[in-house]
């Protein structure tokens, strides 16, 4: 889901918090609370963004830096 109350924030929707959704970033981190109506779907290429993000951190967890 992409956040457009915290400047396009991109997360995966984890439940409900109150009236609010809980989101969490895809590369992992904390969650944050994003007001529904200012929460829309990724477009493809924000959804394209995203995995490779995630794919490019667990592909350089366990790498000695």
């Amino acid at each position: 889901m992409v956040d457009t109350g915290h400047g396009n924030r991109t997360g995966e929707f984890r439940g409900l918090s109150g009236p609010y959704w809980s989101l969490r970033p895809v590369n992992g981190g904390s969650e944050w609370e994003a007001v529904p109506g200012e929460v829309r779907p990724p477009t493809p290429a924000e959804r394209l963004t995203a995995e490779n993000a995630r794919i490019n951190i667990r592909s350089r967890k366990g790498l000695a830096w």
